[in-house]
């Protein structure tokens, strides 16, 4: 028997689209981070920034008009070879589908990452769910991803944020393949 109900049914087989975010998104992406705990909350400007400064390297996914899904990421102007992903956020209606994979994927399609081989992320030791989105992600690809301590609980957050562990997905050898 199946408990889902009729809203959630309709959601789960609306199509899912995906696209370069405008300025004019800043505000209901703010909203959905909002709603995505325990994801850090950034100030709305800081999303609409995002939206406006570093588009190109962010993912808007969007279901009947709504936005479900969202990567804000950037290439360190220091290192033109990485994209580091600084949050991945699906909306609960949209969850289940695959939708964090599959916007990373849509970012390593973007222009922007066309000379990009490695991804980082920081992700804390107890969210599981980010550990698995990008061990799926690098399974996809066949790479190899590994993890140090890099932002320390004691050393940079005063001992009142747990430790965000520096995650690289190297995929030089699989993108240089498919280029």
């Amino acid at each position: 028997m199946n408990m889902q109900t009729p809203k959630a049914l309709k959601a789960a087989k609306a199509p899912i689209t995906f696209r370069t975010p405008v300025q004019e998104d800043g505000a209901e992406i703010w909203e959905l981070i909002r709603a995505c705990k325990p994801l850090d909350e950034n100030s709305m400007y800081c999303n609409l920034l995002q939206c406006d400064h570093f588009a190109d390297t962010c993912v808007v996914a969007e279901m009947e008009g709504k936005i479900v899904g969202w990567i804000s990421a950037y290439v360190p102007p220091s290192d033109p070879e990485t994209v580091f992903v600084w949050q991945v956020a699906v909306s609960p209606d949209a969850r289940g589908r695959g939708l964090g994979s599959k916007m990373l994927h849509e970012l390593f399609s973007r222009e922007a990452c066309y000379q990009v081989w490695r991804l980082q992320t920081t992700i804390t030791r107890d969210n599981d769910a980010s550990w698995a989105l990008f061990k799926r992600f690098a399974d996809s690809c066949g790479a190899a991803m590994d993890s140090e301590a890099y932002y320390k609980r004691d050393t940079h957050f005063r001992g009142i944020h747990d430790t965000e562990h520096m995650v690289t997905i190297r995929l030089a050898e699989q993108l240089k393949a498919a280029a």
